[in-house]
C-alpha cells in the first residue's frame, strides 16, 4: 500500500477532476503490475495495472489508494475491470466519497466473490485525495497558501524590492509545490508588481498545465502582462466582479483569457464564491501565492486548509511589507491556529508545512 500511495501522488496536479490513485498487483509474493493515475484522469490506476500485468493478475491481490469506482464514464467501471481480470483479493485504502461510487464498488466486489479489505493506509490516502473529496462534500476545492518570508514575516522591503528574498533551492521547492496542484491563484496586485507567469519550470512535473487565476476585481491586470500575452498556451483565468462591462472584458476574452465573475464584498471578491466556481470547473487543489492582501482575505474566511511557509535566514524590521495584511483580530481566540506537519531545511532557508486546525485530520499531507 506504501508503494499504492507513492504511485498516486505521481498524479497530484495532473488528474483533475478525477483523484490521483495508485494500484499495485502482487501475486506469490512479486509484484505483477504497478499503475496511476494518468494526466487528465484516464486511463484510471486499476486499468494501468492490470494492462502492466496481463494474464498474472489472476489470482493476485490489489492494493488500492481509493474505492474502484463502479459507473461508466468515458471509461467502463474499475470493479468490473477487476473482476473479469480474475484478481481474487483488493484491499482499499479508503471509500470514494463520489455519490456515484461510496460503497457501490466494494459492493459489487464483494458480490462477485472477490475478497475486500479497507482502511489500510486510509489516513494517508484521505490526506492525499482531500482536494478532490472537498470538492466532492462541499464544493470547493483545496487551498493551500504558500508564504516566502524573512525570519520576521516580510515579503519585501520598504521600496518593494522582493527578489529574491529565498535563494534557487527554495524557489525550486515552490514550483514543485505548484506542480502537485490543478491552479495557482494570486491578486491582481501581484500581477502588477512582479508580472509573474505563474508556470512549474521543473521539466516533466507538471504535464497537465497549471489553471492560472487572478482575483481581480477592478480589472487591474495589464493586457501586456505575462499572464494574458500567454493565455493561449496556458489556461488563465480572471475572476472578477459581476456587473463588468462587456467592453472590459472583450480585451481579456480576445487574448484568450476565461473570465469568471462573482460576487463582490465590502473588501473585495467573494472568496468563497470563486473557489466554487474553480471547484465548478473541476478544480479540487489550488495553490495561493500572493499577495498580503489575497492571504489576508482567505485568512479572514477560513478558507485556507494547508500553509507552506519558506523562512529565508533574514530580518528587514518593521517597515518592510508584510506577508499577510490586517485581519484584524481583537483576540487571540478568533486567530487562526495551524498544526506543523513537517519542517525541513531547503538550501539555505527552511518551509515549514502546516495543516488548519480543524481541518487536520483531513488534509495533513501524506508525505
Amino acid at each position: 500500500m506504501a508503494a499504492a500511495l507513492a504511485l498516486a501522488r505521481r498524479g497530484l496536479g495532473n488528474t483533475w477532476p478525477n483523484p490521483a490513485v495508485g494500484c499495485v498487483l502482487v501475486r506469490d509474493g512479486q509484484v505483477v503490475g504497478r499503475g496511476w493515475t494518468q494526466p487528465g484522469g484516464r486511463p484510471h490506476a486499476e486499468a494501468e495495472a492490470l494492462a502492466r500485468a496481463g494474464e498474472a493478475a489472476r489470482g493476485a491481490t490489489a492494493y488500492v489508494t481509493l474505492e474502484p469506482c463502479s459507473h461508466w464514464g468515458r471509461t467502463p467501471p474499475c470493479c468490473d475491470a477487476l473482476i473479469r481480470a480474475g484478481v481474487r483479493r483488493v484491499v482499499v485504502a479508503t471509500g470514494d466519497p463520489d455519490p456515484r461510487v461510496d460503497g457501490r464498488g466494494l459492493q459489487r466486489l464483494r458480490d462477485a466473490g472477490v475478497i475486500v479489505e479497507l482502511g489500510l493506509g486510509g489516513a494517508a490516502a484521505r490526506a492525499d485525495n482531500a482536494g478532490f473529496a472537498r470538492r466532492i462534500t462541499r464544493g470547493l476545492p483545496l487551498v493551500t497558501l504558500k508564504l516566502a518570508t524573512t525570519l520576521d514575516g516580510r515579503i519585501a522591503t520598504s521600496t518593494g524590492e522582493s527578489k529574491w528574498i529565498t535563494g534557487p533551492e527554495a524557489r525550486r521547492a515552490a514550483h514543485a509545490i505548484r506542480a502537485s496542484h490543478d491552479a495557482i491563484l494570486v491578486g491582481s496586485g501581484t500581477v502588477l508588481a512582479d508580472d509573474p507567469e505563474l508556470t512549474c519550470r521543473i521539466p516533466g512535473m507538471a504535464r497537465v498545465p497549471l489553471a492560472r487565476v487572478v482575483a481581480d476585481s477592478r480589472l487591474r491586470t495589464p493586457i501586456a502582462s505575462r499572464l494574458v500575452t500567454t493565455a493561449r498556451e496556458m489556461p488563465t483565468w480572471i475572476a472578477t466582479r459581476t456587473g463588468q462591462k462587456p467592453a472590459s472584458l472583450a480585451p481579456y476574452q480576445a487574448a484568450g483569457v476565461d473570465i469568471l465573475t462573482v460576487r463582490r464584498e465590502r473588501r473585495g471578491l467573494d472568496l468563497a464564491a470563486l473557489l466554487g466556481a474553480l471547484a465548478q470547473r473541476g478544480v479540487t487543489r489550488v495553490m495561493a501565492e500572493g499577495g498580503a492582501g489575497l492571504a489576508a482575505a482567505l485568512l479572514r474566511a477560513g478558507l485556507v486548509q494547508r500553509l507552506a511557509w519558506f523562512h529565508a535566514p533574514g530580518i528587514i524590521g518593521g517597515d518592510g511589507l508584510p506577508a499577510v495584511q490586517p485581519l484584524p483580530l481583537d483576540l487571540l481566540s478568533a486567530m487562526p491556529r495551524f498544526r506543523r506537519v513537517a519542517s525541513r531545511p531547503v538550501g539555505q532557508d527552511w518551509l515549514t508545512e502546516l495543516v488548519h486546525e480543524e481541518t487536520s485530520d483531513q488534509c495533513s499531507p501524506g508525505s
